[in-house]
């Protein structure tokens, strides 16, 4: 039985699951916006600020490794200092500080947003970013089935042309994980909250005898289903005519 409370994978037939566009996938937006912003630091002033910036993260983390990053980035930016007033002269120094700029630059850069999220959110779970994705998710999929069921009362034609409450079938309408329980198949049926694969035979033969069902209510009734399924039926549940 699959629950409608977790996205859906992806499968032929089915719209892709809404899925929010964060920078993070465990941090809240504002704190993977400012994680981006210090990752990016070391590229946007050429290395300059690359000491400074692995610094900050090695006081406040205090780990082993940004604190032994923190003094490698240090030291090559000493040594881009100290060869500094001769690159106008000496070929070697010029090559010397070339390279401490790219290391400083690109590979500081690269390193930076490989450890963003250990230091601005080492445990995972810093504003729960993610749980926060989930319930944007379960929002917007209760609004989808919403704007489905009131299109199918509207022109059940159209919600028929568009396959809404068919899963089983291939389709671009995204009507929010609602299931045609007059139309789909028991396969479909058992993703139902609570629907499992005898409960969706039972509904199948049944409704292949009385001809339908016109609300979650009557479907209970007359399949004699747990009454405790009755509210999740009614929420997923479509009755097309």
């Amino acid at each position: 039985m699959n629950s409608p409370s977790t996205p859906p994978a992806p499968r032929e037939g089915r719209p892709i699951p809404y899925e929010p566009r964060v920078p993070s996938d465990t941090m809240p937006p504002g704190r993977a916006a400012i994680s981006v912003s210090w990752a990016a630091l070391p590229f946007l002033t050429l290395g300059w600020a690359t000491p400074f910036t692995f610094a900050a993260a090695a006081l406040w983390r205090r780990t082993p490794h940004i604190v032994t990053a923190a003094l490698a980035y240090a030291g090559v930016f000493a040594l881009q200092i100290v060869v500094l007033p001769d690159i106008g002269h000496d070929p070697r120094s010029r090559n010397v500080f070339g390279a401490c700029v790219l290391v400083q630059a690109l590979v500081a850069c690269a390193h930076a947003f490989i450890i963003r999220r250990r230091v601005f959110d080492p445990s995972g779970s810093e504003g729960m970013g993610s749980n926060e994705a989930a319930i944007e998710w379960v929002r917007r999929q209760r609004l989808l089935r919403q704007k489905a069921r009131a299109l199918a009362q509207r022109d059940p034609g159209l919600a028929r042309e568009l396959r809404i409450g068919r899963p089983d079938l291939h389709r671009r309408y995204d009507d929010g994980g609602l299931v045609d329980v007059n139309h789909a198949p028991a396969s479909s049926l058992e993703t139902l909250p609570g629907i499992t694969r005898e409960l969706a035979a039972r509904i199948e033969r049944i409704r292949s005898e009385v001809g339908g069902f016109t609300s979650a209510e009557e479907l209970s009734a007359v399949a004699a289903l747990p009454p405790a399924l009755t509210t999740d039926l009614a929420e997923f549940g479509l009755f097309l005519s």
